[in-house]
């Protein structure tokens, strides 16, 4: 069975950013938005104009978009999500335009599994540091990012 948008979008949050309280949830929301909807590079390319299943299932984006990681399974994917209200809610509150001012244009997120951020992601030097929220680095696109 297909997910719908909404579907989509509350497993990815809940699967990505679940332990990172609303506004953990709603950054991860807005970059997944903000991909959907950029003017130019790569995920513009990707998401033809706005499609949001094609940016979730971008290989190598989302781990939670994929069953196996390095040949291992990976038990924590949206097929194995059980959302809430709460994800349903920033669902739907980004499907309907809205951004955590925080995140602005950004189009990255990581959990470096330490205390500070790396200055650039991803490595090409496309995505450049713009805020740390909870647990996840955020980045915003540079120049270098239009010609992906």
């Amino acid at each position: 069975m297909a997910f719908s948008d909404r579907e989509l979008l509350a497993r990815i949050i809940q699967c990505e950013a679940g332990g990172e309280g609303d506004n953990g949830m709603k950054a991860v929301a807005s970059v997944t938005m903000n991909r959907v909807n950029v003017s130019e590079g790569e995920y513009a390319r990707i998401s033809q104009g706005g499609n949001i299943r094609n940016i979730i299932f971008q290989p190598g984006q989302f781990d939670c978009a994929t069953e196996t990681i390095r040949n291992q399974y990976n038990p924590q994917n949206i097929y194995n999500m059980t959302p809430t209200e709460i994800h349903y809610y920033i669902a739907d509150w980004v499907l309907a335009g809205n951004r955590l001012n925080e995140i602005g244009n950004c189009l990255w997120y990581l959990n470096p599994f330490k205390p500070s951020c790396n200055s650039t992601f991803p490595n090409n030097g496309s995505g450049t540091l713009h805020t740390r929220l909870g647990k996840h680095c955020f980045y915003r696109p540079t120049d270098i990012y239009s010609s992906t």
